[in-house]
């Protein structure tokens, strides 16, 4: 017990963390599904490294990514994910490419250079903070009796989409991911695109698609309105009308100006023989 509480001790000694105690953590946005990039330069704090050996972290999974050369590792719930381009680490740019982002990359993230240190020791040289912010998709829609709604599911890891009817409290189930496709509700076989046929005044209403962790993906929020799947509005139906009584009055004046013209021909010829 106590030889694996002096290796404990020692691995802890010689892996000295050099991160400040109040780090200034750089925000950064994006939505998901996007691809985000959290910066970092190793060039300000360092010369250059014997190799480059680059780690982030998050504050809330710890380890998050590794990568020494051709060597790289990272957390599960990233698999496949994340990436530091090895070919710019050594120009200085250790930044943490994220693929298809989701909601619970949210959080800080800290980025070190593990170097060599005194008497061979591996020290963790702090480099960047970074603050991710990831949102959700929001957007309003209408569309006419008849027509379809298509619902973007964003990213691969949607796995429900849920409805609440605009007069109603309650969350109904309309699509899991692996259902079969139904009359009205079908699943594109290429893009994350659900569409929902012979939209009704019923499918008014509130629509989220929802990821493993039940967390919105996105919003949208449908009114049904008019007489038909072509849906316009008020000023751009008077602009028609009005643009076909202008047609209608050209056409009129033309037809008068030839009936004159008829008339006032064979008069004028006919003044010319007497």
């Amino acid at each position: 017990m106590n030889r694996l509480w002096n290796l404990l001790c020692f691995l802890i000694v010689s892996l000295a963390d050099s991160s400040p105690l109040t780090t200034h953590f750089l925000p950064v946005t994006c939505r998901v599904g996007e691809q985000v990039v959290l910066p970092c330069s190793w060039k300000p704090r360092l010369s250059a490294p014997a190799s480059c050996h680059v780690q982030w972290q998050s504050t809330t999974t710890a380890a998050v990514f590794e990568q020494q050369g051709a060597r790289s590792w990272q957390a599960e719930e990233y698999w496949g994910r994340l990436e530091v381009p090895e070919e710019k680490l050594g120009s200085g740019d250790c930044s943490l490419v994220i693929k298809d982002v989701q909601i619970t990359d949210t959080g800080r993230y800290e980025s070190f250079m593990v170097v060599d240190g005194e008497r061979s020791r591996k020290t963790r040289v702090f480099i960047q903070g970074v603050k991710l912010s990831v949102f959700d998709h929001k957007s309003q829609q209408a569309r006419g009796p008849g027509g379809d709604l298509v619902l973007d599911l964003v990213t691969q890891h949607s796995v429900r989409v849920v409805f609440q009817g605009r007069n109603s409290s309650e969350w109904t189930e309309l699509w899991m991911k692996g259902d079969n496709d139904s009359v009205r509700l079908e699943k594109d076989p290429l893009r994350e695109q659900l569409t929902l046929k012979g939209l009704q005044r019923p499918d008014e209403g509130t629509y989220k698609v929802l990821d493993q962790h039940g967390l919105a993906v996105s919003t949208v929020q449908l009114a049904v309105h008019g007489d038909s799947p072509d849906v316009r509005g008020h000023d751009e139906m008077e602009n028609e009308i009005s643009g076909d009584a202008v047609r209608s009055s050209r056409s009129l004046l033309l037809l008068c100006f030839a009936l004159v013209t008829s008339f006032q021909i064979p008069r004028l010829f006919g003044g010319v023989d007497t």
